[in-house]
């Protein structure tokens, strides 16, 4: 997975409206973050045209960090049509992630009290 670069706000905004979005927030002196790259990639390969993935470094995106009170990395969080559905903060297991994700998909429309 390629991380992104410096995003505006608008744009990262824009990047999550549609469908199932997981985004990992990391930075490149993590050592967790770097533990959790291969589990995502994979996660990325099993749900290719079913979910995007998207990579965002920390240090690069400080105001979508602090936007989205990321306070400890590796965090990933899982949107759908632009709304935080989960949020994981640490080294997750793939087993964790599938499981949100699936969830999610059976779940075509949540609505806001609905949790994953």
């Amino acid at each position: 997975m390629v991380a992104i670069g410096r995003l505006t706000r608008k744009h990262f905004e824009h990047s999550i409206l549609h469908g199932v979005t997981l985004v990992d927030f990391d930075a490149p002196w993590c050592a967790p973050c770097r533990a959790q790259k291969p589990i995502v990639d994979e996660l990325k390969t099993n749900y290719q045209g079913k979910a995007a993935f998207k990579k965002i470094n920390v240090d690069e995106n400080r105001d979508i960090a602090l936007h989205l009170g990321i306070q400890s990395i590796p965090t990933i969080i899982l949107f759908k049509e632009g709304r935080e559905i989960k949020r994981f903060v640490g080294l997750q297991t793939a087993e964790t992630l599938n499981r949100s994700l699936e969830k999610l998909m059976d779940r075509p429309h949540l609505d806001r009290a609905q949790k994953v």
